[in-house]
């Protein structure tokens, strides 16, 4: 069985910072694209940040020089560093691994989801 489980999340104030953390567990074969998505309440859920299994990145305008995305391949990890967060940063943010596994086709999974709220 496959799973992404994130951590990391938590209460922060305005201006503070916090890292997100995501593990892949199971039967891997390999893992491409990596990502950070969120999702506040009322709005769609959108792209925070992506890392190709090369290391090239992709980030949100409303992130950028703010956020930090790396994966570590050897751990099938990946995380977020968040700086300088604004309340507008307040969402469920989930991790997204699109990986081949033991006895499947290449397909999307999600993580269940932390919560970030950032608030005085």
């Amino acid at each position: 069985q496959v799973q992404l489980v994130e951590s990391g999340g938590g209460l922060v104030q305005p201006g503070g910072s916090l890292r997100l953390s995501c593990a892949a567990s199971g039967s891997i074969r390999s893992i491409n694209f990596m990502a950070w998505y969120r999702q506040a309440p009322e709005k769609q859920r959108e792209l925070v940040a992506g890392i190709s299994s090369g290391g090239t990145t992709n980030y949100a305008e409303s992130v950028k020089g703010r956020f930090t995305i790396s994966r570590d391949n050897a751990k099938n990890t990946v995380s977020l560093q968040m700086n300088s967060l604004k309340p507008e940063d307040t969402a469920v943010y989930y991790c997204y691994a699109d990986m081949s596994v033991l006895w499947s086709s290449r397909r999307a999974y999600w993580g269940q989801g932390t919560q970030v709220t950032v608030s005085s």
